[in-house]
């Protein structure tokens, strides 16, 4: 097994970062895609050589229903067409924080190969919704046949907007690794974000 950081540092600068990226100002923002299930912006990383991307969008559901199908764990493996494997490498609160190793599938005709991500997360109470923080973190050497990519910090933020349904608003920056373009990434971003929410949307009504 490999070594872990300092969680509770990670997660106090995690959660700082991400509520940092939710103060912007809509000029702050550049639209990138509209669909009919979600709106997407984006901004020049801090933290890489990429983006940020808000992602927006409205769901049928509680904002307790939708993150528990959001954050790692047999919910998410049972309805994300994306995640290929999913492995709880430490549970450090049974109900908020975890580190995970999971695979996704290659995208783009595979130009985009399958990768391997390992990630900090946790789940923390905001306003009257949930906020789910994740970041990659160094974690071993990649499985055989995978590249290793990185999230640096992202979120998914839900709110209620009534008692029937919730708005979710996702910051993510993702460095895929590889020798992949640029205009490849944003594609693959946007189309995975509009299968993203459809699908979460389906498997909620079930």
């Amino acid at each position: 097994m490999g070594t872990l950081p300092d969680l509770t540092e990670l997660r106090t600068k995690l959660e700082s970062t991400i509520l940092s990226y939710h103060s912007l100002e809509e000029k702050d923002w550049t639209l990138a895609k509209k669909l009919d299930t979600v709106t997407a912006w984006k901004r020049p990383s801090t933290e890489f050589n990429g983006y940020l991307v808000k992602v927006q969008g409205v769901i049928m559901d509680t904002p307790q229903r939708i993150i528990d199908h959001i954050r790692p764990g047999p919910c998410r493996k049972e309805w994300d067409k994306m995640m290929t494997s999913l492995e709880i490498v430490e549970t450090v609160d049974k109900d908020s924080v975890c580190v995970v190793r999971y695979t996704t599938a290659g995208l783009l005709l595979n130009m985009i190969s399958p990768r391997e991500f390992v990630d900090f997360g946790f789940v923390r109470e905001y306003e009257n919704g949930l906020l789910f923080c994740g970041k990659s973190i160094p974690y071993e050497p990649s499985t055989s046949g995978c590249v290793r990519g990185f999230n640096h910090p992202c979120a998914w933020l839900c709110v209620p907007v009534d008692e029937s349904q919730s708005l979710l608003i996702g910051y993510l920056q993702t460095d895929l690794g590889g020798l992949v373009p640029q205009f490849a990434v944003e594609s693959a971003m946007a189309n995975t974000m509009g299968s993203f929410y459809t699908e979460l949307g389906k498997v909620l009504k079930k």
